[in-house]
């Protein structure tokens, strides 16, 4: 698949924690410019290769994996929210720090992870994506009277959108009936997220 992972980029122990505060270092800067706040609770990382990449290691890391069969079920787990060609991918965050703020926002705010869209306004067309949510996810995560604080979104651009992108007036909303709120983004970060179609380095 277009830029997915695969065990011979997963470093080893010893490997990593020589290259780790400098990763660290630029994962934090990349996720600067792609996580994005939408409203007073709502956020979205915007995931790539990179990203992901952090993920496993750092989860290879914290349990001490050792063998190519435990890297591989990372691998299964995280490589699907690499975005493919003319796609984004994201991890939506619902910041709520207390349990009053879950037991307040949850039951309202079900139904979210399908109520994200982005506008991509070019001066000859705009396009309008709406938000996809895999069915695995729907089993998980998705219950009828009350959401999760975390859910993986995608969204498919298509050829079109994605080539108009880069020169656009990029719009990330909510159209929940709950919680409306929309943010424009920067052309850093719409230039950070139309790097994803690039072939992975190698």
């Amino acid at each position: 698949m277009f830029n997915y992972l695969t065990i011979d980029d997963i470093m080893d122990s010893r490997s990593y924690e020589r290259q780790r505060e400098q990763f660290r270092a630029e994962i934090i800067a990349v996720k600067k410019l792609r996580r994005i706040a939408v409203g007073p609770i709502m956020t979205l990382l915007f995931e790539n290769r990179s990203t992901i990449l952090f993920q496993i290691q750092e989860m290879a890391r914290a349990e001490k994996m050792t063998t190519d069969a435990q890297i591989e079920i990372e691998l299964d787990t995280y490589n699907p929210l690499i975005p493919a060609r003319n796609e984004l991918s994201a991890t939506l965050f619902l910041e709520l720090t207390t349990k009053d703020e879950l037991l307040e926002w949850l039951p309202k705010l079900v139904g979210i992870e399908e109520s994200i869209e982005i506008e991509i306004a070019s001066p000859k067309q705009s396009f309008l994506v709406p938000s996809i949510t895999e069915a695995a996810h729907k089993r998980q995560l998705t219950r009828p009277d009350v959401t999760a604080s975390v859910h993986y979104i995608r969204f498919d651009l298509g050829t079109d959108a994605a080539a108009a992108m880069a020169n656009s007036t990029v719009t990330l909303r909510s159209v929940h009936h709950r919680y409306s709120y929309e943010t424009v983004l920067s052309p850093e970060t719409v230039a950070s997220l139309c790097s994803d179609w690039l072939p992975a380095p190698r």
